[in-house]
């Protein structure tokens, strides 16, 4: 009899777990059944490619990379606008919003997470307040953004969705306001004196920002629509305005069955992703992406990754695994290492990256650091598109083993993230930065790289 497999969530992570079961399903011989349970109505959809929709790059629709019969027509019970409500360990089955009853003999958990919203926000109910957290979020807001009248905009939050959601209003013409708070921008994976060069580049864009301990008091309405919002005591005109102060982890079905969820609000998993029930891995029952907790790979502390390219790794883990087992080839096996969390993204034009801790971050933990931060064309002056990017490395203060990167310029991000993604693995050091050959051509790149120098300034040899 065909083993079972039930996946319950059809974002990246569930999408992801099921692409790589099917690549290797043919090699088990009991043969191999997998049911995918979402409660969208579309496939996969790539999520991180909808707030550049927003800015009208391209339409929604383009964003969902397979419909769901793509998967039905490879055997897949790919199950659209269907919810799992109840999961139970000891039976082996999960109970459906329609009452139906599905037997599992693998149980993977991809829930995702859910939008923070403010109690302030919740309570006013009004037209023209959105989250932007998946599809159908993003669809309300294009509606909202397209309506005649549309002059204010309003962002609550300073991360990468709320910067994208500022940036697609601004570009649509609104006047737009963002609150944060202080420091600076993208706290999470950049440094103050980082942030600060996005916050400018913004701020010539047009947005304005509020980045102060001013809370938001109240959301005001005409009609049972937004009109304003008041923040502190000042009140902002607002047609439409975006919560993105983050997102929780989506534990509730998890945690009702007695799955162990952490201090973060993620479920607690071991290095193959099972889930942990009283401190003991459930063997057949995997979970993955937002809705999990991970192992920081520089403070070796417990915490929340809600990236993409977290997610994909921890799916090829437990495909692994599973495949592993019903194939009887141990050589399949893998394990999930503790988490650097590279991230990229184009905020209007900027490029910004980041991988491993801030100075923050580290102080938090207890490691001394030190760093060095250069600013350098990425190759000869003389050639076309000669942009200039900002570097800012971290290292330990007494091995220079390098520990965290972040960067912002227009060209060449994503490549050192995954450049410097590598180094801290490897736990390369500020002197061997310094001195490592690098290629060169004038048209390509510069004969001494930004990093040299940003190795040095923070050797104190420049």
């Amino acid at each position: 009899m065909a083993k079972e497999v039930v996946i319950i969530g059809g974002g990246i992570s569930g999408i992801f777990v099921l692409k790589n079961l099917l690549a290797k399903k043919d090699e088990v011989k009991e043969g191999l059944h997998v049911t995918l349970l979402k409660r969208e109505k579309s496939g996969w959809v790539s999520v991180c490619g909808l707030p550049y929709a927003l800015r009208r790059w391209y339409e929604i629709d383009k964003t969902e990379i397979n419909k769901p019969q793509f998967f039905i027509d490879q055997g897949v019970d790919f199950r659209t606008e269907t919810e799992a409500v109840q999961i139970s360990v000891e039976e082996r089955m999960v109970t459906l919003d329609t009452s139906e009853v599905l037997s599992y003999d693998y149980l993977v958990i991809a829930t995702g997470r859910k939008p923070s919203v403010p109690a302030v926000v919740a309570e006013a109910k009004l037209e023209g307040v959105y989250t932007l957290n998946n599809e159908a979020d993003a669809r309300k807001i294009e509606a909202a953004m397209n309506k005649e009248g549309m002059k204010h905009a309003f962002v609550r939050g300073r991360g990468i969705n709320g910067l994208q959601a500022a940036v697609a209003f601004a570009t649509k013409g609104l006047k737009t306001t963002v609150l944060g708070g202080p420091p600076s921008l993208l706290p999470s994976g950049l440094d103050p004196d980082m942030g600060d060069m996005v916050k400018e580049w913004l701020e010539k864009k047009g947005i304005r920002f509020i980045l102060e301990h001013k809370p938001l008091t109240a959301l005001k309405g005409d009609g049972g629509r937004l009109k304003s919002v008041v923040v502190g005591d000042e009140e902002i005109p607002a047609d439409i305005a975006v919560i993105a102060i983050g997102a929780e982890p989506n534990t509730k079905l998890a945690s009702n069955a007695g799955i162990d969820v952490g201090a973060h609000g993620g479920i607690i998993t071991d290095k193959v992703m099972h889930v942990q029930r009283s401190g003991c891995p459930i063997a057949n029952v995997y979970a993955l992406g937002d809705c999990v907790e991970v192992i920081d790979g520089i403070t070796h502390r417990s915490r929340l990754s809600q990236y993409a390219s977290t997610a994909v790794v921890q799916a090829k883990i437990i495909a692994d695994n599973i495949l592993g087992e019903l194939t009887g080839r141990p050589e399949l096996y893998s394990s999930y290492e503790p988490c650097l969390s590279p991230s990229v993204a184009d905020i209007s034009g900027l490029l910004v990256g980041s991988v491993g801790v801030t100075t923050e971050a580290a102080r938090m933990a207890g490691i001394k650091t030190i760093s060095g931060k250069a600013t350098k064309l990425i190759k000869a002056r003389y050639f076309p598109g000669a942009s200039s990017l900002t570097l800012k490395l971290i290292f330990d203060a007494y091995t220079t083993k390098v520990l965290g990167a972040q960067m912002v310029g227009e060209a060449t991000v994503a490549e050192r993230v995954n450049e410097f993604t590598v180094a801290i693995r490897a736990g390369i050091t500020a002197r061997e930065l310094r001195t490592m050959e690098r290629s060169f051509d004038p048209s390509l790149a510069q004969l001494v790289d930004v990093t040299i120098d940003a190795a040095e300034n923070a050797l104190g040899l420049l």
